[in-house]
């Protein structure tokens, strides 16, 4: 460990964060749908965009642990993070432009080769991020974690909204498509060669032997919780059939929206039972932790319906207020900004709210107003009453990030920290695939059969994810003890989510 840090070493530290959050924030919420809606059409694009975010999400999670247990070993004398970052950066490169290239085919081959491309690019860009997570813990002594935590969670959450805002969305909507990629590129590109320039130290000793019986856990654990989220799936499959000859927008609404939001909240609340027993170890008595448990119910609940608001943002857009196709990205990045600034704005004094009210009662009142955001979007008849929406959003979504992993950490075995929030990790992939997997299908199927009200799909999709946020409150109930902490802000950024 170095004797000393410098202010500088907070951006080398950092700053690939702003070029891995840039990455997968122009991804997800603005070039996938955009070509997936390119190549299947506007029919079921939502369904096959949902299928897209469950494999890629799964391939994440499993990579980023995998490499994240090999670079904790590397001897390498370029450094032990170092190494997997450059080389996964290189991949990441290629596989943006193969992106763009694939802007130019069409139909169903265009979308599986799509789907293809996505699946490596998560296991590049997680191979950098499975790295890059270990470089605090790592090299910061534990009296600046805090500050360096803070410049983290700046660069990692607002700074890149922002800035996709201003550039990235506005260049595609306008139709340039490979100016925005290429910006893209130039600033991962940046970010890795500064990353380049942090202080790393080979191991010395020769690492102990590694064990993959955490790793092939994790396996089984993805493997059963994909399959549960793809039986919930065929639930809501299942539940559209039972509105054959329905024609009133209250019969359908109050057919499927209930059998959605089972599927979603058994995929959660079962997810997070078998990720505990299998992830965990079910034969120990520590395994068996009720506060633990509902705070992992808490956090994808929570993650489910705020990560797929901003995932299926274009697609509303394009529904509810008539932008066609491109046009939308320029709105979706507005409101894309607006929600950065007020996480930026809610997550400054949020250390400050968690150690005077509590952290339990902080993650309480970011999932009402979370829900009271949510229903402003969805009720909102103009775009700058959206954007009001999207703004109330983001300010409670500053306050969870904040509190949530704080109250975490207050919660798991002393000495076993990481083992205990690796599960986190799973509710942040596994809040992208239920949301996305199991509610595309949703919003398709009832756009198909109410065509005559914009946007009514979308509607109800958002609905359904506004209850999640809601829900997640009640999922505190079962959180029974609190230890008081100070590490609000440093634990906003304490953790992340595969990509």
């Amino acid at each position: 460990m170095p004797k000393m840090l410098r202010w500088y070493d907070t951006i080398t530290f950092n700053i690939y964060w702003l070029g891995l959050s840039t990455l997968s924030n122009t991804m997800t919420p603005l070039v996938l749908p955009l070509l997936v809606q390119q190549f299947v059409g506007n029919q079921d694009k939502a369904t096959f965009y949902g299928t897209l975010r469950l494999g890629s999400l799964m391939v994440a999670l499993l990579v980023q642990a995998l490499m994240g247990m090999l670079s904790d070993r590397s001897t390498l004398r370029f450094g032990r993070r170092r190494p997997f970052i450059f080389i996964g950066t290189l991949f990441d490169l290629v596989i943006i432009l193969l992106i763009g290239f694939s802007a130019g085919l069409s139909g169903i081959s265009g979308y599986w080769i799509l789907f293809a491309l996505m699946v490596l690019l998560s296991i590049s860009s997680n191979t950098a991020q499975g790295a890059q997570q270990a470089f605090i813990p790592d090299l910061v002594p534990d009296n600046q974690r805090g500050l360096f935590s803070g410049v983290k969670a700046v660069l990692e959450v607002p700074l890149p909204l922002i800035l996709i805002s201003f550039t990235i969305g506005r260049l595609i909507s306008a139709g340039k498509m490979w100016f925005a990629i290429l910006l893209v590129m130039g600033i991962l590109t940046i970010a890795m060669i500064v990353t380049m320039f942090v202080r790393e130290k080979p191991l010395i000793q020769s690492p102990s032997p590694l064990k993959w019986d955490p790793f092939l856990r994790l396996v089984l654990m993805a493997a059963l919780f994909t399959l549960i989220i793809l039986g919930m799936g065929e639930l809501v499959k299942w539940g559209s059939q039972l509105t054959t000859g329905i024609t009133s927008t209250s019969g359908i609404f109050l057919t499927i929206g209930p059998i959605g939001l089972l599927a979603m909240v058994v995929a959660i609340a079962v997810g997070v039972w078998i990720s505990i027993r299998v992830g965990l170890g079910g034969s120990d008595g520590k395994s068996r932790n009720p506060s633990f448990t509902w705070w992992v119910v808490n956090r994808l609940a929570y993650l489910v319906g705020v990560g797929n608001l901003a995932s299926f943002t274009v697609y509303f857009l394009q529904a509810r207020l008539g932008y066609v196709r491109e046009a939308a990205a320029g709105p979706a990045s507005m409101l894309i900004m607006f929600v950065g600034v007020f996480i930026l704005l809610s997550a400054l004094p949020s250390g400050w709210l968690a150690d005077r009210f509590g952290h339990k009662r902080l993650v309480a009142v970011s999932g009402i107003v979370g829900s009271v955001g949510t229903l402003i979007v969805i009720l909102a008849p103009s775009l700058p009453l959206i954007y009001v929406g999207g703004s109330i959003i983001g300010a409670a979504t500053g306050l969870f990030y904040a509190a949530n992993w704080a109250l975490g950490t207050q919660l798991v075995p002393q000495g076993e920290a990481g083992r205990y929030l690796g599960i986190s990790n799973l509710a942040g992939a596994g809040a992208g695939a239920i949301g996305a997997y199991i509610g595309g299908p949703i919003a398709d199927y009832v756009s198909q059969q109410l065509p005559g009200i914009p946007g009514i799909g979308y509607v109800l999709l958002f609905a359904i994810y506004g209850l999640l946020i809601l829900g997640s409150v009640f999922a505190l109930l079962g959180v029974k003890s609190e230890k008081p902490s100070h590490l609000a802000l440093a634990g906003m950024a304490a953790g992340s989510d595969s990509r």
